[in-house]
């Protein structure tokens, strides 16, 4: 049985805590008690930032688990951590197999020395002062998880879900993560090199109708993706269709669609190991050369050393 243990610092945030449902879950698809959870703070009682109190194991030196879950608070700066927090984590990380900052417990992991010398990712918001503060820390602040040996952190919020799931992956495999994040009604399983920057958010259509025909190029970015036919999965003629697409979203229909490829491609880029030439096939660019234009437009640097930087990193 793997012991998880999660650390609440007061005033976490207790989206953290939703976190278990994914370790759950994976208990009853593998039916059997796979995972053990159990919550320490400071002292025992702890209060999250909205005001829900718990009562929590107290965390010692002695405290042991598989695997350590530290939770962040909303605003991080602004309320002091307990002052043994930090030597307690690293005591406690010493004797575990790994350990995570989800979302802002980037800030107690960095402030324990855990993540000197190491990549680690936060809450886009706070990427900026994470670095600010501690400098050792070499911050990625365009990631939505990084695992850095055995320490990981994640971005805010449903990225913590991302998380959980990759830990799932790497205890039980693929197959079982995906069943996991399908019980759980999740789109997809995203990948820890994805961007905490989505193109369909900075999209955000105001009608269901936009919507569809952006839900349509993402799942057929291979195909040519005319104005016509993206006007016929939105319900509108074709000149409607551009003239609301854009009123909607501040681009053209080919913009937004070439945004829509460019993530998909780096993203492909960035996670494995295809060909060029099938990156941009399968992402729906005419050949590399366009798809090396567009990333010249998009990133200001070519897809080649977007897979170097990528190297790097891993």
């Amino acid at each position: 049985m793997h012991r998880i243990g999660y650390v609440l610092p007061e005033g976490f945030q207790i989206m953290a805590l939703s976190t278990q449902a994914v370790f759950e879950i994976a208990n009853f698809a593998t039916g059997q008690p796979f995972y053990a959870l159990e919550t320490y703070a400071v002292g025992g009682s702890v209060r999250s930032s909205t005001g829900i109190s718990l009562q929590a194991r107290p965390l010692t030196a002695r405290s042991t688990a598989d695997t350590w879950l530290v939770a962040g608070g909303v605003l991080p700066l602004s309320k002091p951590m307990a002052p043994e927090l930090p030597s307690l984590l690293g005591k406690v990380a010493a004797r575990a197999r790994r350990v995570a900052g989800l979302c802002t417990g980037a800030f107690p992991l960095a402030e324990a020395g855990l993540l000197d010398g190491r990549r680690a990712t936060t809450h886009w918001y706070w990427a900026e002062a994470l670095q600010e503060r501690y400098p050792l820390v070499h911050v990625d602040a365009d990631r939505i998880y990084i695992a850095d040996g055995s320490v990981w952190t994640s971005a805010g919020m449903t990225a913590e879900l991302d998380l959980a799931l990759a830990l799932v992956e790497s205890d039980l495999g693929p197959k079982l993560a995906r069943s996991v994040a399908h019980r759980l009604v999740m789109h997809q399983r995203r990948a820890g090199g994805q961007s905490q920057h989505s193109e369909m958010l900075k999209l955000a259509p105001k009608s269901d109708r936009i919507q569809q025909a952006l839900n349509h190029a993402r799942k057929n970015l291979a195909q040519p993706l005319s104005v016509e036919e993206l006007a016929e999965a939105a319900s509108l003629s074709p000149r409607q269709f551009s003239r609301v697409f854009t009123a909607e979203t501040g681009q053209s229909p080919a913009k937004a669609v070439e945004g829509l490829r460019l993530e998909a491609a780096r993203l492909m880029i960035e996670s494995s190991q295809h060909p060029m030439e099938v990156v941009a096939r399968e992402t729906g660019f005419r050949d590399r050369r366009h798809m090396r234009e567009a990333f010249m437009r998009g990133f200001g640097r070519p897809p080649q050393a977007v897979r170097r930087e990528a190297g790097t990193r891993r």
